[in-house]
């Protein structure tokens, strides 16, 4: 435990700091922009002319659930207290609140994540009032989560025409804000969507998706016309992604205040693009502009037993793992975001306080919590309604190693960011991460490890320190594989190098990530290159969805090849791709046509198939073929496809002939089956059944 005096001006504090989570005895004021950097036990930089109304929000949809299931939380003392108290203490200035139409089967059964109906989203915003915080109200209008994978409308508005939908979604939304007024909660913006790329409320169309838009705008201006109106988009490492959203918006009409992004730093690009497409968005069309979640993990552990969406094997390395890696991540959005200038309106952490119901240990037990009061990302009574996700990953928290507070909930002084952003925070200089090397060489090339690493401090500086690599790990790397090599650094510091050993890959490209696609050809409607975050290998993937039922397939035609036996491999990841569907790899050679079913199984689920026993004869060619017939709102990735030489052409072994004598070990082959005899022979068929008390002189090869 380590302990730190904190001056800041008049006022003396206290920092305990253990194990990342703080204890603070007289935090000071939101909003100081003057004075030295205060002495804590993480740095942070300080945020030159960052203004004092800037929105510095969190996203709690789940705490009432949360709280049902017996989560407490602690303030900066450890004594227990109300959350909101926590997060006004701590700098945070305005909750976000998501809320769905109809969160429960007709038994009552809730769907999860919060089970945030308008009451319960209602009841998060009177709390939040209660201790000085501005809400957001995010509309999924779904009756679960919505994002660019999925804008399911709601069960009550199926069937629905568009025209439908449009009085439906407006009627909705006055209702429910008239709820959050009538309450008293102070409502400072309404998000018409969430995540909205692809759809809102399964509409698509363009034209369509903008009246609804307008729609809920419409509401947002007759019941809270001090209100800002949000739409929210993500990815916005995507070229020109938002310049189109911008200006569809514009060409229909569609009346709003905020363009809202999520950008989470493993998957979304750097933040000089974020900054750049916002500001652009901003110059042209006069919006604000923020971002609407965010978030890094402190820990690679999980908290319940079900598996978070960042686990040791992600291989994200933006920042380190630990409460000043997520720090400074946060520091840096809101960088990102002031950097755009007077649009800027804020930055909202998503879920920093979704924490476990209990230890892995007590998993069955957590189980029980999850499905009674819906604490969990989703239960599986959220099946019926959304099947193909929902209804196949329910379970706990994906997020507990995101949180801004440790799983027993007491805060991580990550969570006074929020504050340090305005002065400065200071402390020892100590080490946060050493790079881990990763190197990764096909078959046959030599492994050549870097002679330094770069170690990084907790006030952002990094060094190269050279490096001693264990001689005897680097001479038992050998095959196709994965190897480990110790080293040390002339500092003491250990390290690893993990040296993926590939094996030679027959296909061009295999991973898309040459901008040359000359050898591939990619044909019908709704796939194409991009770079994504949802790649299985490297950055850019096939990428597939459309709004109507639709069929793409890649190929890409081999020749020069070794003749042998191959094995072909690709994976894929998605979702809304019901078994009717057909998604199938195919290599086809002169020897024939074989396959394998690829499978859309959720959101970064990657699967893959594989093809085994491909024959490659004297011709040396060989054609790859993925071909895909989906339905409407199908979605997902198609990358990283690999065909590998496992061995030779096996022998043509002769047609067995009823009149030929074999020998023991001679080999034939008989209705596409090699068989050897086990002792002299003639005219008894191979895979006959013998007469009986006989035992045939045939055995099968393999």
């Amino acid at each position: 435990m380590t302990t730190h005096r904190v001056a800041r001006g008049a006022a003396t504090v206290t920092a305990i700091v253990t194990a990342g989570a703080l204890v603070l005895t007289a935090p000071a004021a939101s909003g100081e922009n003057v004075g030295e950097p205060v002495e804590a036990g993480i740095f942070v930089e300080k945020i030159e002319g960052l203004p004092t109304d800037f929105v510095h929000g969190v996203d709690v949809s789940s705490v009432l659930s949360l709280e049902e299931s017996g989560v407490t939380f602690y303030d900066a003392t450890g004594a227990e207290a109300d959350l909101f108290a926590v997060l006004a203490d701590a700098g945070v200035t305005d909750v976000r609140i998501r809320v769905w139409n109809d969160p429960w089967d007709a038994e009552g059964h809730g769907y999860g994540g919060g089970n945030v109906d308008v009451p319960r989203a209602v009841e998060i915003g009177r709390r939040a009032t209660a201790h000085g915080l501005g809400v957001l109200v995010d509309f999924h209008y779904s009756d679960f989560w919505a994002d660019p994978s999925k804008q399911q409308a709601p069960k009550a508005w199926a069937g629905m025409t568009v025209d439908q939908k449009v009085d439906a979604l407006g009627a909705f939304t006055r209702d429910a804000l008239a709820a959050f007024r009538d309450a008293g909660v102070d409502v400072r913006m309404v998000q018409v969507g969430n995540e909205t790329n692809n759809a809102v409320a399964g509409v698509s169309a363009w034209a369509d998706r903008a009246r609804l838009f307008s729609a809920g705008s419409a509401a947002v201006r007759e019941i809270l016309p001090d209100a800002l109106v949000a739409v929210h988009f993500t990815n916005p490492e995507t070229a020109g992604r938002y310049a189109g959203y911008a200006a569809q918006l514009a060409q229909h009409g569609v009346d709003y205040d905020v363009f809202a992004s999520s950008y989470y730093p493993f998957w979304h690009g750097s933040l000089s693009n974020l900054t750049t497409v916002l500001s652009d968005v901003a110059s042209t069309y006069g919006k604000k502009v923020m971002v609407a979640e965010t978030s890094w993990n402190y820990t690679s552990a999980d908290g319940d037993g079900h598996q978070n969406v960042i686990t040791p094997d992600s291989g994200f390395d933006q920042y380190p793992v630990s409460f000043q890696g997520q720090a400074t991540a946060v520091r840096d959005v809101i960088a990102a975001v002031h950097a755009v200038g007077d649009a800027a309106v804020g930055v909202f952490y998503w879920e920093p306080a979704w924490l476990p119901v209990g230890p892995p240990d007590q998993l069955e037990q957590n189980k029980v919590l999850w499905e009674t009061y819906g604490s969990g990302r989703a239960t599986s009574y959220a099946g019926e309604y959304d099947p193909h996700d929902a209804g196949q990953w329910y379970g706990g928290s994906a997020w507990d190693n995101q949180a801004l507070f440790d799983f027993a909930g007491h805060p991580l002084e990550s969570l006074q960011v929020f504050r340090y952003v305005y002065t400065g925070a200071v402390a020892p200089r100590e080490v946060v991460s050493v790079e881990q090397v990763a190197v990764e060489v096909t078959e046959g090339q030599d492994v050549v490890l870097p002679a330094s690493v770069r170690v990084t401090y907790n006030d952002g500086s990094v060094e190269d320190q050279a490096v001693t690599w264990d001689e005897a790990d680097l001479a038992a790397i050998g095959g196709p594989g994965t190897y480990e090599v110790a080293g040390v650094t002339d500092a003491g510091l250990a390290v690893t190098a993990v040296v993926v050993v590939k094996v030679v890959n027959h296909v061009r490209n295999g991973s898309f990530e040459d901008a040359d696609l000359s050898m591939w050809t990619i044909t019908g409607a709704g796939a194409s290159v991009q770079t994504t975050g949802d790649a299985a290998d490297g950055e850019r993937a096939v990428h597939f969805w459309a709004g109507s039922p639709y069929a793409f397939t890649v190929r890409q035609q081999l020749t020069g090849l070794e003749p042998g036996v191959y094995r072909l491999s690709a994976t894929t990841q998605g979702g809304d791709s019901p078994s009717t569907d057909t998604r199938r790899l195919e290599a086809t050679t002169s020897a024939g046509t074989l396959g394998a079913d690829l499978l859309l199984d959720g959101w970064r689920a990657w699967r893959t198939a594989t093809v085994e026993d491909v024959v490659v004869g004297d011709d040396g060619t060989l054609t790859v073929t993925a071909s895909f017939t989906l339905s409407a709102g199908a979605w997902g990735t198609f990358d990283d496809v690999v065909l590998e030489r496992v061995g030779p052409q096996p022998p043509a072994w002769p047609a067995w002939d009823a009149g030929t004598l074999y020998r023991a070990g001679d080999q034939v082959t008989h209705d596409g089956v090699v068989y050897s005899a086990t002792r002299p022979t003639r005219g008894q068929e191979p895979g006959a059944v013998p007469a009986r008390g006989k035992s045939s002189p045939w055995q099968v090869v393999g």
